[in-house]
């Protein structure tokens, strides 16, 4: 299976016809998501996009996801089974094209999603392979790291590892934890980028593997919209090329 996936993944992306695992309960107990954590929004996309707008579902009224193409980008709400729909966004493509397919979801700054110094964790399942990074690939991030604060989860282009990015109102620090072994091998996996106190971390299908430390003082709030799988539209940027499911955030 591991060669099937290795040699398909030269001219794409590989989707296995079943995820890993069911997609859990964002609330449920467990050491990367303790039972004390208020969910504040999630996004399954098993109802797809209705006129554009990809609803809320933790059940709190959070924001609605808008999506944004250009250049013919297309995402598609693939069905998989047992888990639901994910959301596929548009392949890579060639280094020396001039325009690239390209596609986002997005919603406007909400109170809930600008944690200041208090707990906060951000999470989504994902699947790529490493012939589809072509930088690093940005699965979600709010805010800019040079000119506002930021939280921001992402894949690195070198080793496919996930990483979880803080910086903090005020200073140019970027703050770092990256996973100990790639997420971008074919097969899903749930990644959790969790700041807590003084730690940063990232879990991999509920295991810790790997963190770095932040000030206490840290603070993370701006104006700026959640954009999942990309963070603009510029002709060369760091758009995600693969499949998400269930992306949430945690509050407290």
């Amino acid at each position: 299976m591991k060669l099937a996936l290795a040699l398909a993944a030269i001219t794409g992306l590989v989707v296995p016809a079943v995820p890993a695992a069911a997609a859990p309960s964002a609330s449920a107990p467990s050491a990367a998501a303790p039972s004390t954590a208020q969910l504040v929004a999630r996004w399954t996309f098993d109802a797809g996009a209705v006129n554009g707008r990809v609803a809320d579902a933790s059940g709190r009224g959070g924001p609605a996801l808008t999506t944004r193409t250009a250049d013919a980008g297309v995402l598609r709400f693939d069905t998989a089974t047992p888990s639901g729909r994910y959301v596929s966004f548009p392949t890579a493509c060639a280094t020396t094209a001039t325009t690239c397919p390209r596609a986002l979801l997005e919603t406007a700054s909400v109170a809930n999603l600008n944690p200041g110094t208090r707990n906060f964790r951000w999470s989504a399942r994902l699947l790529t392979v490493k012939t589809q990074i072509t930088g690093s690939a940005n699965v979600m991030q709010k805010g800019v790291a040079n000119t506002t604060s930021q939280w921001k989860m992402q894949v690195g282009k070198t080793n496919g590892k996930a990483q979880c990015i803080v910086v903090g109102a005020g200073s140019p620090t970027v703050y770092i934890a990256r996973s100990s072994a790639s997420v971008a091998d074919g097969t899903w996996h749930k990644v959790v980028c969790q700041r807590q106190g003084t730690a940063l971390q990232v879990w991999i299908d509920d295991k810790l593997s790997g963190q770095a430390t932040v000030p206490a003082n840290l603070s993370i709030s701006n104006t700026l919209p959640l954009r999942i799988g990309g963070p603009n539209f510029n002709t060369k940027t760091d758009m995600f090329h693969g499949r998400l499911d269930d992306v949430y955030a945690e509050l407290g």
